[in-house]
């Protein structure tokens, strides 16, 4: 007989890195590390193409890696062929035509294991997890907005 466990940051935590897990096993043969699938996967939902910045500014803000972290998954995604760097007053990041069918089949990869990971849970549940996910990560980021500022 199992109890029902509380809702915590590590019960958070274990779901995250066990479907992370699943991912970058599916990642690791097409030669992706999850940090470019992130990045490919911003700069997709972007239209294909945002300012450098503003791709350091979300994965800094939404994975909690540092600055340089974010420029070197660049570099590797520039080396790799998957994204160009536009040079500009701004310099933009622009999924190349690899990169495009990449994040296509990233985002297949990311679809099917949803599918498997939450199949026959039911809607309300998920919807209800969900609200209550955002609801942690928007006070978590408040908690570490007061503290940087």
């Amino acid at each position: 007989m199992s109890t029902t466990p509380t809702l915590n940051g590590q019960v958070v935590g274990l779901a995250h890195y066990a479907t992370r897990a699943v991912l970058e096993r599916e990642l690791t043969p097409l030669g992706t590390s999850f940090a470019q699938a992130l990045a490919l996967n911003a700069v997709a939902n972007a239209g294909g193409a945002i300012d450098r910045s503003r791709l350091v500014d979300r994965m800094t803000s939404t994975v909690k890696i540092d600055a340089a972290a974010v420029l070197a998954t660049i570099a590797e995604s520039v080396e790799a062929g998957l994204v160009r760097v536009l040079p500009a007053d701004e310099p933009r990041v622009e999924l190349t035509d690899a990169g495009r069918a990449r994040q296509r089949r990233i985002a297949e990869i990311s679809a099917g294991i949803a599918g498997r990971v939450y199949a026959d849970i039911p809607a309300d549940d998920l919807a209800v997890a969900a609200r209550v996910l955002t609801l942690v990560t928007e006070r978590a980021n408040a908690e570490l907005a007061a503290a940087r500022g």
